[in-house]
């Protein structure tokens, strides 16, 4: 993949790890456990490739709806990858942020975000954003009341307001072909990559062959493609 188009901005939208887990007679709790060792091979596999800007879509603020013990479990993963991953980020000059809502979150996981954060503040290798309690329409409406009341450029400013890169490649696993409230301002224009893949599998051939893919895709933003 030398020399071919790479994306600015990567999303992932980790989804399968229930069924992964239903498929092997497994209880759910067991594919989100297996999904958080994707999650650190992914990582892993991104900034080897040298990707620049990783985003995950953790847990959408619509998982609410999920029973407690599953969302308890998510919750107590989350931490868990943050106590064992942390230093390894920051040795490694990956950045670690998280978008959406913190105010619904225990306090404990509120907590192990915040310290993940400043210590990983000055990585420059790699940005991972990670989704926890997002919701794009949410983050959009949220922008929307904070815009100048009389905004001479309110499409620059509502993505100023907003302040994650476009997505240039959107991936998303378990087979759904949606966007679920997922980076819906910045996805504009990203090039769409679904696979079935569970996201417990999603290895890194999987990462890049959907690199492949976005190389292999003519991208005009609306324009014509140059005469030749």
């Amino acid at each position: 993949m030398m020399g071919a188009p790479r994306p600015n901005h990567t999303a992932i939208i980790l989804d399968g790890n229930g069924r992964w887990a239903e498929a092997r007679g497994r209880p759910r709790a067991a594919g989100h456990r297996a999904g958080a060792v994707a999650v650190r091979r992914t990582v892993e596999a991104a900034r080897a490739i040298g990707l620049r800007h990783l985003t995950l879509y953790a847990f959408s603020s619509d998982n609410w709806q999920r029973p407690r013990p599953e969302v308890n479990a998510l919750f107590a993963l989350l931490r868990a990858y943050l106590a064992d991953e942390t230093e390894r980020l920051r040795e490694r000059g990956i950045r670690l942020t998280a978008i959406g809502r913190r105010d619904r979150l225990p306090a404990s996981l509120t907590a192990a975000i915040e310290a993940a954060e400043a210590s990983t503040s000055s990585g420059r290798d790699l940005h991972l954003r990670i989704a926890v309690d997002y919701s794009s329409r949410e983050a959009i409406a949220r922008a929307a009341r904070r815009m100048p009341t009389r905004s001479a450029a309110p499409r620059e400013d509502l993505g100023r307001i907003l302040a994650m890169p476009d997505v240039d490649l959107l991936i998303r696993t378990g087979g759904e072909q949606r966007l679920s409230d997922f980076l819906l301002w910045e996805a504009a224009y990203a090039e769409l990559v679904f696979l079935t893949v569970p996201w417990p599998d999603f290895a890194r051939e999987d990462l890049e062959g959907a690199l492949a893919e976005f190389a292999r895709r003519g991208r005009r933003f609306g324009g014509v493609e140059a005469a030749v």
